[in-house]
């Protein structure tokens, strides 16, 4: 082979190296190149519509096409979750994701997917915490006075939550594990007949999500025992964290992008840096603030680690406590 020929060939090998490279740098260049679904479990105007219909402006007006909310509720998201587990892995559909794909996990044993294995993670937007919150029926005004008074009348003491298999309801199950007191479990179709009952003086006490329960807190309906986050909510700082009475306990409600296995990581890298730029703007953050949340900035490598850990998490929980579907 001649010296020339030699050069050609060994250009030639080069460039046929790099096209890869080329095209997922020209894909993600591309992308969207058409409206983008994003499904999302439940039914709109509740918090995680609100999350997804914020962001999906925000990348919208950055990304120069339409981000179409489609609310699937139903099963508690699993029926959101498999429509976008079966979607093409193009970038052209994504699911918002969050604490309940976590719980899910173990909580419906036979699903036709496996949340870990069947959804990439693309994006965390942000995170929220529980509220214990003591109804007018409750005479303790501390969670140590709620702890005594627990400790005293096992299995006396009700506490209403939004379903079985619920964050808020698990928050409450992790309480009553760690601080080693019987509270009796009191489920309700959801977050507005939980707060109803508890207002009424049915149960003591209740966890409910922060936007849920904040207005009844600041106009003094309920009191505001504990936030499950390790440190106090900024929208409620006069709540002490359920932490400084139960030292470890930390239970953290988050939304996050996810999109089907398999869509290229190129452009599952540019959502995030979008989404990210998004969740520190100035404007976003207030918007997100007055939801209760904080920014929940992470790559797609660290998602899935956290993912990982939450799942395990809430599984150790379900075992321990016998959780089952009712």
């Amino acid at each position: 082979m001649t010296l020339p020929h030699r050069r050609q060939l060994l250009q030639f090998a080069a460039g046929a190296a790099a096209l890869p490279a080329m095209l997922r740098i020209a894909r993600a260049q591309a992308y969207p190149s058409r409206p983008v679904r994003w499904v999302v479990g439940f039914a709109p105007g509740g918090g995680y519509d609100t999350v997804a219909r914020l962001m999906g402006q925000w990348l919208q007006e950055r990304l120069g096409q339409p981000f179409v909310i489609e609310n699937r509720p139903g099963a508690a998201t699993n029926i959101a979750t498999e429509a976008v587990v079966r979607a093409a892995p193009d970038g052209y559909t994504l699911l918002l994701i969050g604490s309940t794909n976590a719980i899910n996990a173990t909580f419906y044993p036979k699903l036709n997917f496996n949340f870990i294995h069947d959804i990439a993670p693309v994006a965390g937007i942000t995170t929220q915490p529980q509220v214990m919150l003591g109804g007018p029926s409750l005479s303790a005004k501390t969670i140590s006075e709620v702890i005594a008074y627990a400790k005293a009348n096992p299995g006396k003491v009700n506490v209403a939550s939004p379903g079985v298999g619920a964050v808020s309801h698990l928050a409450g199950e992790l309480f009553k594990s760690m601080a080693g007191v019987n509270l009796q479990n009191v489920p309700f179709g959801g977050n507005s007949p939980a707060l109803t009952a508890l207002l009424g003086g049915q149960v003591e006490i209740s966890f409910a999500s922060l936007p849920s329960a904040v207005e009844f807190i600041r106009t003094g309906k309920v009191k505001g025992l504990g936030v499950t986050t390790r440190t106090r909510s900024d929208v409620l700082p006069e709540v002490p964290s359920i932490s400084e009475f139960v030292p470890g306990y930390d239970v953290v409600s988050w939304y996050g992008v996810g999109a089907p296995k398999g869509t290229p990581v190129e452009i599952i890298e540019k959502i995030n840096n979008e989404v990210n730029a998004g969740v520190i703007d100035a404007k976003m953050k207030a918007r997100l603030a007055d939801l209760g949340g904080t920014p929940f900035v992470m790559s797609p490598a660290e998602l899935s680690k956290f993912i990982a850990e939450d799942t395990e998490k809430w599984a150790k929980l379900i075992r321990e406590a016998d959780i089952k579907r009712q």
